[in-house]
């Protein structure tokens, strides 16, 4: 599996926001943005205007950034959306919000996609009682997402389940972490997904 190999770190400071990368550690005194809120890099604190072309392929860049992404698969998920019914930038959001590797981090079984994505591939997880180790995999509405019992007790599950306190379960996802399962309850409206993105410039990038 193709993967991107730089300092997570960088790229929060590169697109100028946290992208909350690296899980518990971008809520403590270490994270490297709160120290160097700037671009990293020789010139990284002069200041810069970007075209709209360069503004677009930063919203690109970004949205790849926090899902974990590189171009080909991201492109994939825009052609997709784009065939579908209604607004492109919409069914994009959601068909990324939907993948299980971004499930299992929003409902707290991982402190970041990454860690989320690791133990998809591992086999930790159970879709609708059946093992699935493929973290691409687009959920459904009351799709049911459970922790392997023998899985139940690994450390990074468990910790995530507390650090979980310091972020929200989206109102479109259940959480029952007694149990170790989640469940879909609908597909996300353009509202619940909160995270500062301007998918317009995205459609508005492969639309050249």
């Amino acid at each position: 599996m193709a993967r991107c190999t730089t300092s997570v770190c960088k790229l929060c400071r590169r697109e100028n926001m946290k992208l909350f990368l690296k899980g518990d550690r971008c809520f403590g005194d270490k994270c490297a943005f709160e120290r160097r809120a700037y671009p990293p890099g020789q010139h990284g604190q002069r200041r810069t205007k970007l075209s709209d072309f360069g503004l677009q392929l930063r919203e690109k860049q970004k949205v790849k950034h926090i899902y974990g992404m590189l171009e080909r698969q991201f492109r994939m998920y825009f052609d997709k959306a784009n065939r579908s019914k209604g607004a492109t930038g919409h069914n994009l959001l959601q068909r990324l919000e939907r993948r299980l590797d971004n499930a299992v981090y929003r409902m707290g079984f991982g402190d970041s996609r990454k860690e989320a994505r690791q133990l998809v591939l591992h086999g930790h997880f159970l879709v609708n009682g059946k093992v699935v180790n493929i973290p691409n995999t687009v959920l459904k509405a009351n799709d049911v997402v459970s922790v392997r019992p023998k899985s139940q007790q690994a450390t990074p599950i468990l910790r995530a389940l507390e650090n979980v306190k310091k972020r929200e379960v989206p109102d479109w996802l259940e959480l029952n972490a007694a149990e170790f399962k989640g469940r879909v309850k609908y597909l996300p409206e353009r509202g619940q997904i909160t995270l500062p993105i301007e998918e317009n410039l995205v459609v508005e990038l492969y639309s050249r």
